[in-house]
């Protein structure tokens, strides 16, 4: 069984940056789209970016220009750069797979606050 591990959250001031990461115990980024979804307090789950196994990205409107997913296949990890964060921002940050998605990980919590 996959087992999906993200790090890398905290605690930041508004305007800050962080660096999450997805890891994973198999080689399986290499052939799927993988994604970032957060969950804030009291919300659903959602999407926040994309990227494909060619490369390709997409982004949820109110994130674009300010979060950036990456990937790394050798490493079976996936990155989300966030810059510019804002108390918006605030929410427990997953990876999975897009399609049929694995167990979830216990994701990594962002707090943006002053």
């Amino acid at each position: 069984q996959v087992q999906l591990v993200e790090s890398g959250g905290g605690l930041v001031q508004p305007g800050g940056s962080l660096r999450l990461s997805c890891a994973a115990s198999g080689n399986i980024f290499r052939i799927n789209d993988m994604a970032w979804y957060r969950q804030a307090p009291g919300k659903q789950r959602e999407w926040v970016a994309v990227i494909t196994s060619g490369g390709s990205t997409n982004y949820k409107e109110s994130v674009k220009g300010r979060l950036t997913i990456s990937r790394d296949n050798a490493k079976n990890t996936v990155y989300l750069q966030m810059n510019s964060l804002k108390p918006e921002d605030t929410a427990v940050y997953y990876c999975n797979r897009v399609a049929n998605p694995f167990i979830w990980g216990q994701g990594t919590q962002v707090t943006v606050s002053s």
